[in-house]
């Protein structure tokens, strides 16, 4: 059974500048939960068709592969393996990654990141889409309500509570 997230946070940087920060994949573990001590362990990167001013040496373009490493149950030692690949980008707009190979049965995450101004202060509004299959059937379903669906959006929060500081 497919389930989807979406979550949305505004800050107050261009679309210009925060862009290039999700791009790098270098970034990724800036943005994970402390305890879930996420690493790249290694990057095979495709550089984006070039754009005047943006930094296309650091992003990653379609077809880039990120294998990291992560725990996936703090405070427990075991690490998972994650492959993503980059399967979309569009500078200044959005790109997207699959999994490869990790603890989904599918996913998809699309970032898209949309200029808007609130209280007169020019600024860029996040935009994830998760589209993502547990697997398992009904352990699965029952995983994702007891289980995944907290704790995807506990990262998806920590990123928020760090970001503002890392741009």
């Amino acid at each position: 059974m497919s389930h989807q997230l979406q979550l949305e946070q505004w800050v107050a940087f261009p679309v210009e500048h925060v862009f290039p920060f999700f791009s790098n994949p270098r970034n990724l573990p800036r943005i994970m939960p402390a305890q879930s001590d996420t690493r790249i362990v290694r990057l095979d990167r495709v550089l984006p068709p070039a754009v005047e001013g943006a930094p296309s040496e650091l992003a990653a373009g379609v077809g880039s592969i990120i294998v990291t490493s992560f725990r996936m149950f703090p405070p427990l030692p075991v690490r998972t393996q994650w492959i993503a690949r980059i399967v979309e980008f569009e500078w200044n707009h959005h790109f997207a990654d699959v999994q490869d190979e990790g603890p989904f049965r599918s996913w998809h995450h699309r970032h898209e990141f949309i200029a808007q101004t609130q209280h007169a202060v020019e600024g860029t509004l996040l935009r994830d889409t998760v589209e993502y299959e547990v697997g398992f059937g009904v352990l699965g379903r029952i995983a994702n309500q007891l289980v995944v669906i907290r704790q995807m959006r506990h990262t998806f929060l920590a990123r928020q509570r760090v970001l503002e500081s890392l741009l």
